[in-house]
């Protein structure tokens, strides 16, 4: 039916935005599957390992990244065909943005993605680093390692990831970017507005394509 994704840097609110808006839209009546990635499954953990241990370089992490990508994807695809809404916090934007900062060329990024079909709609969460930065350390994080707060959550890193963003939101119609900066309840209502006119345009295409079928028909 329809994917999307939530993309941002570390301590954008993906994760709540993403959970809030999955249970809004199941109260319109759609059928919604909430997932992320790195996924949970065997390559996901491995990766999960390789952030904590600095075990692999930067151009096997994206490897890996394009990896865990391909074996989501078959579990997307089925969700879509079964027309429900898919909600993936972290997709592909993800690997451009990170890796490509990381000092991967973005046209190879690009070519080891080429598999992963863009989202019907992004939605980009945008806040300043320095916002991101006290949110990540007023919380308990999981991300405690030396490694990653290093490379993933300095300041400096996730400026440049926000400007890699910026740009992709700039040359895409399916960016939605939402200020990121307000309190959650704010940040969502801004979500659930750009998303809301999404599955509008949606519905009436639907019925469009519907109409058509019947005509065709008779």
């Amino acid at each position: 039916m329809l994917l999307i994704a939530f993309e941002g840097i570390d301590g954008s609110g993906k994760g709540t935005q993403a959970k809030l808006l999955a249970r809004w839209i199941r109260e319109k009546g759609y059928d919604v599957f909430l997932t992320k990635e790195p996924t949970d499954g065997a390559i996901g953990k491995l990766l999960r390992e390789s952030l904590r241990t600095s075990c692999f370089d930067a151009r096997t992490e994206a490897l890996l990244f394009a990896a865990d990508r391909s074996e989501h994807l078959r579990e997307i695809m089925k969700k879509l065909h079964e027309g429900k809404v898919v909600i993936t916090e972290r997709y592909l934007y993800s690997s451009l943005a990170y890796q490509s900062v990381s000092g991967l060329e973005m046209s190879w990024l690009r070519e080891i993605n080429a598999f992963a079909p863009e989202a019907d709609l992004v939605v980009y969460l945008d806040v300043e680093p320095e916002v991101a930065l006290e949110r990540i350390s007023s919380r308990n994080s999981l991300r405690a390692s030396v490694r990653e707060k290093e490379h993933f959550e300095r300041r400096e890193f996730l400026e440049k990831v926000r400007e890699v963003y910026l740009a992709l939101a700039k040359d895409s119609e399916n960016f939605e970017v939402v200020d990121a900066s307000g309190t959650i309840n704010e940040v969502q209502a801004s979500v659930r507005r750009r998303v809301g006119r999404r599955l509008a345009a949606f519905e009436e295409e639907k019925k469009h394509s519907e109409q058509r079928a019947l005509e065709d028909f008779t």
